[in-house]
């Protein structure tokens, strides 16, 4: 399956741990034959990461503050010395302040206003900036995103609106970077236990309902994403720019 991906180069930020959707993409990309520099956001992840990354026979780990130009641009240095080439960026990262996801959004800071559209979005531009010289033959980039872009969920609060910006981030990065053969896409996941979504309230209660919901009467595997992962990063989406991928089982048709 997939191989056209045997010897091509893909670099995947977000990986945190075990639970991380980038680390199912990882997983599925290896699997496809690609060779993987997978990257952890500091020291104090680094153990974990490194471990986990290096568990991938061939995966090279590196650290990388998404936030920091100077350290992507350093990044991408030891890439392009290293690989040469890009085919794939995976940008599988986003933060708000704990405080911003719970009680109401009107009382949302500027400050965490801030930071969620900074690491969450402006990210994304800053990675495929860097990324694209390095694209020769043209490439896939893919990012993450959920439904509480679209339609309000409780507690989602400042990160609704973050994932909103970057979907249209998406589609303006797909009209510039198109010319290059480059794709960007996003893809709308269900809700999963990830490190990050530990950080929203009440998750239980929005798994839960998901499920109800869903025509497919159940949550999303990681592992599903993962597939939807490799497929973007693969000629048999050759024709798919600046789109919103939905893997939710279905719970985005719904009305009530």
């Amino acid at each position: 399956m997939f191989e056209d991906l045997k010897g091509r180069t893909a670099v995947v930020f977000g990986v945190a741990n075990r639970r991380s959707i980038a680390w199912a993409i990882a997983q599925g990309l290896h699997a496809a034959g690609v060779n993987l520099a997978i990257t952890y956001q500091n020291e104090r992840l680094e153990q974990e990461a490194r471990d986990l990354i290096l568990s991938l026979p061939g995966a090279e780990a590196f650290m990388c503050d998404v936030s920091n130009d100077g350290a992507i641009a350093g990044l991408f240095e030891k890439l392009k010395e290293r690989y040469g080439k890009l085919h794939t960026l995976v940008h599988s990262v986003a933060f708000a302040p704990a405080d911003e996801l719970k009680g109401d959004f009107v009382n949302t800071t500027r400050e965490g206003f801030r930071v969620a559209h900074d690491v969450s979005v402006y990210s994304l531009i800053a990675v495929s900036r860097a990324a694209a010289p390095l694209m020769e033959d043209g490439g896939s980039i893919m990012t993450m995103t959920y439904y509480g872009a679209e339609k309000v969920v409780p507690n989602y609060n400042v990160m609704g609106v973050a994932k909103a910006a970057l979907e249209c981030t998406v589609r303006y990065l797909a009209y510039d970077l198109g010319r290059k053969k480059i794709r960007v896409n996003a893809i709308s996941a269900g809700p999963i236990k990830t490190l990050a979504a530990r950080g929203i309230s009440g998750m239980g209660e929005m798994m839960r309902g998901h499920a109800e919901r869903a025509p497919l009467q159940r949550n999303v595997e990681v592992s599903e994403v993962g597939s939807t992962g490799v497929f973007l990063a693969s000629d048999a989406s050759s024709g798919i720019t600046g789109e919103t991928i939905y893997v939710d089982c279905g719970y985005n048709i719904m009305g009530f």
